[in-house]
C-alpha cells in the first residue's frame, strides 16, 4: 500500500508513505503536510490536497510508490514488469 485515501473527506485528503527525511522537510515547508493519520508518523504523511500545486503532489504519489516498491523482492518486481 502507498497511498490511502478517503473519497468522501471534506477537505480531500490522502496518506502517502515517505523517506523519514523528507517527510520532516515536507511537514516543515507546507502546512498541508501533517504527520500520517493513524499511520505509523515517521513514515507516513497526511497530505491536504486542496492547495498544494498538482506538480508536488504528484512527486509525492510517485516517491510513495517507490518507497513501496522498493521492499518488493526483485523476483516479484520482475513478474510485474516493474
Amino acid at each position: 500500500i502507498f497511498a490511502l485515501i478517503k473519497l468522501d473527506d471534506i477537505p480531500l485528503r490522502v496518506n502517502l508513505k515517505c523517506n523519514p527525511v523528507l517527510a520532516l522537510e515536507l511537514r516543515a515547508e507546507y502546512p498541508e503536510v501533517v504527520p500520517g493519520y493513524h499511520m505509523n508518523k515517521k513514515h507516513w504523511n497526511t497530505v491536504f490536497l486542496e492547495s498544494l500545486p498538482e506538480a508536488l503532489i504528484k512527486e509525492m504519489v510517485q516517491h510513495s510508490y517507490d518507497q513501496v516498491l522498493a521492499k518488493v523482492p526483485k523476483k516479484e518486481r520482475e513478474a510485474l514488469g516493474v
